[in-house]
């Protein structure tokens, strides 16, 4: 399956379990791995047959600065969910999402999770 990647997007949200998370918000990080058959696209030099980054930019940024959630697994869910109903040609994607800023006691470069999700058949 080919892929489109769109790496280290970042954001301004409000997600955690914490009232200062909800109340000063912090940084979060998005990686996205796009899988589809990139073959047409390739041969056509037409972005009809590909993902327009943009828009998967912008689709993106609505979910991480909308509603705040109390887990990233959930904002990740809700950007697979964003993507994989708004693209009729993306069969599947990866969402990597990233909490640089965790509020853990000690020393830690961040908190992230991935997931894997394929549109329904």
């Amino acid at each position: 399956m080919d892929k489109i990647k769109l790496n280290q997007m970042q954001f301004y949200g409000y997600h955690g379990l914490f009232p200062e998370e909800n109340k000063l918000g912090q940084r979060f990080l998005v990686d996205l791995v796009l899988f589809m058959d990139l073959t047409k696209a390739g041969m056509s030099d037409n972005m009809i047959d590909s993902i327009n980054y943009g828009q998967v930019y912008d689709r993106v940024q609505k979910v991480v600065e909308g509603k705040a959630k109390n887990l990233i697994e959930s904002v990740a869910e809700d950007i697979a969910n964003e993507l994989l109903t708004s693209f009729d040609l993306l069969q599947a994607c990866t969402v990597n999402l990233t909490k640089p800023d965790a509020p853990i006691p000690g020393h830690i470069q961040s908190v992230s999770i991935e997931i894997y999700r394929e549109k329904k058949k």
